[in-house]
């Protein structure tokens, strides 16, 4: 059988008290859930090439795809700028990992085109490091 996970059922929440979560709107993308840490030089004298040792995880703004509808955006918009936690749940119930972090969010609208759709992104700041666990109660 081969390996690999569709992105179906995959959703983006938020809590005011990471106990209570709620969508925060239907999604058609998600961002890269961590980064690269960054590189810090340890080359000396002797060395004959570059040598790096991992410094702090780099991280930028993450960007989620949405569809617009005007009832999804304010519902959005309201919530914006306000520290919240977030959580991805990929799979059903999170089957695939559940992704959780704190941060503050804002909404704007994409641009548009001839023959397409309208959509919103909502990017997120994120003021924790991300982290990927079990949903609650697997494995119980």
């Amino acid at each position: 059988m081969a390996g690999g996970r569709s992105t179906i059922n995959t959703i983006l929440e938020t809590s005011a008290n990471g106990t209570t979560w709620e969508k925060l709107c239907k999604i058609k993308s998600y961002p890269a859930l961590g980064g690269s840490p960054e590189q810090l030089e340890t080359t000396d004298l002797e060395d004959e090439t570059q040598t790096y040792v991992p410094g702090v995880q780099s991280m930028e703004a993450m960007e989620f795809t949405a569809n617009y509808e005007l009832e999804a955006y304010l519902a959005v918009k309201t919530k914006a700028n306000t520290d919240l936690h977030y959580r991805v749940s990929m799979g059903k119930e999170g089957v695939d990992g559940v992704a959780t972090w704190q941060g503050q969010h804002s909404v704007y609208i994409n641009e548009g085109e001839v023959n397409g759709v309208r959509e919103m992104t909502i990017s997120v700041s994120p003021s924790t490091k991300i982290d990927v666990a079990a949903p609650a109660g697997a494995g119980s």
